[in-house]
């Protein structure tokens, strides 16, 4: 069976997850949340109290960890180790952790032959930092999802304050600009625009915008849309 991939990355704050949930429901694909995966580690970590310096816990604490995803009526569900904690991966402190330890290579393994067993079984979508790079370089369609550092940091202020949470605008800025720093000096799968990704700047677009390009892309490069 010939699967279709479409692989999306970018910095921090794109909206690639919104957005890539949205094709999957479109076009009827898996959505693989890579960026949740790897939050279920960094919080695996931060509950092991173990330092985002320590590689040598870091990679000790890899053999314990088992994380899956699954769709229990049509909502994701992020399992670690069994529990269930895709409503405890999204703060800030598991942001900054998980781009900081995404950087070591038994993290990055640990996480890797899942995602590609997936994408050679099923048509999927998957969004992070290294998709079309590293994880699935032979993905149809690629896409490389970027906005304005400020224009990141508004959304994320605005989604942390309809949760109800207090958050400061400039530091967050300041995170997202360290994060972007980190995540493109990396050894190991650096983030980048791969050579055959077409680039999208959604600092002046809708999201309705956005996922049009992306079909719109993946319909030229040979898809079949049969909905």
């Amino acid at each position: 069976m010939t699967t279709y991939n479409i692989a999306i990355d970018g910095p921090a704050g794109a909206g690639k997850s919104t957005i890539a949930r949205r094709v999957a429901k479109e076009l009827g694909f898996i959505y693989v949340d890579t960026g949740a995966m790897y939050r279920a580690m960094a919080l695996y970590f931060l509950r092991e109290g173990i330092s985002r310096d320590n590689e040598k816990a870091i990679e000790a604490a890899c053999s314990r960890i088992d994380i899956s995803i699954r769709y229990h009526q049509g909502a994701q569900q992020v399992l670690l180790n069994g529990e269930d904690v895709s409503g405890l991966i999204r703060t800030e402190e598991v942001s900054r952790m998980t781009s900081a330890v995404s950087v070591y290579a038994p993290v990055r393994q640990k996480l890797l032959e899942l995602q590609r067993q997936l994408a050679r079984t099923e048509n999927v979508i998957m969004d992070g930092r290294d998709i079309g790079t590293c994880v699935l370089p032979r993905a149809q369609t690629k896409i490389y999802l970027t906005a304005g550092s400020h224009v990141r940091a508004l959304r994320r202020f605005k989604e942390l304050e309809e949760k109800g949470q207090m958050c400061n605008l400039e530091e967050i800025e300041h995170d997202i600009i360290e994060r972007d720093y980190r995540d493109m000096h990396r050894d190991i799968a650096p983030l980048k625009r791969a050579e055959d990704a077409v680039l999208i700047d959604s600092s002046n677009m809708t999201i309705d915008q956005v996922v049009d390009a992306i079909m719109e892309t993946a319909r030229t490069q040979g898809l079949k849309d049969d909905r």
